[in-house]
């Protein structure tokens, strides 16, 4: 299997590439299966972006990322918060993926994570990125992890770490093997012929009637 991380931070070292890597490290535990991870930096692609959007057409590298990103069976995305969303850099990567196609990620698990100086924006999670990634098609698996500096050695870090690489280790081995995924929304969704069959909530009611 093949695990993307795109880790959208500006500095080096980077608190979100380092909570990209241990959400990376905890999929593929959880996995329990060989997993390839690659790592998406935008920061080294901010020219050839910017000329995707005036020029139209990715250079060697961009197209390169791009192809890992949309080949991938599992992706992990993690942006720094900037003025209260997402950065503008990732934004425009995803942007530029999409080219107007918004089921360029359909059904592709993702797991959405964030960093930022303070606690207060962990909001961002549900309101900028949980959406984007919903237009765009992909599942999106239920516990988003944020990380502000404070959490850093700090209690419920590490566990939301591991339940939410678990979630989205279900779904890889789920679509890999084709059976029922194992993690979270497993009752939601069946895996058959690498499309997700979403269960009518209807029936999903009955079936815990006695």
């Amino acid at each position: 299997m093949k695990l993307v991380v795109v880790s959208a931070g500006l500095s080096v070292p980077s608190s979100t590439r380092l909570l990209g890597d241990r959400l990376a490290a905890a999929t593929v535990r959880s996995a329990g299966l060989d997993a390839d991870v690659e790592v998406v930096e935008p920061r080294d692609l901010a020219v050839e972006i910017a000329h995707n959007f005036t020029n139209g057409f990715p250079g060697r590298e961009l197209a390169a990322a791009i192809d890992a990103v949309t080949s991938a069976d599992g992706l992990i995305v993690v942006t720094p918060v900037f003025s209260a969303s997402y950065s503008g850099l990732f934004k425009s990567f995803f942007d530029v993926m999409s080219g107007g196609d918004k089921d360029v990620l359909a059904g592709k698990p993702v797991l959405i994570a964030a960093t930022g100086g303070s606690g207060r924006h962990s909001l961002v999670l549900e309101h900028a990125l949980r959406p984007l990634f919903a237009y765009l098609r992909a599942v999106v698996v239920p516990t988003g992890v944020y990380a502000a500096s404070e959490d850093w050695g700090a209690e419920g870090l590490a566990e939301r770490i591991e339940r939410a690489a678990g979630e989205l280790a279900g779904l890889m081995v789920g679509l890999a093997t084709g059976v029922r995924g194992s993690g979270a929304g497993a009752g939601a969704a069946a895996v058959a012929g690498g499309r997700f069959e979403v269960t009518p909530f209807e029936q999903q009611l009955a079936a815990l009637r006695p």
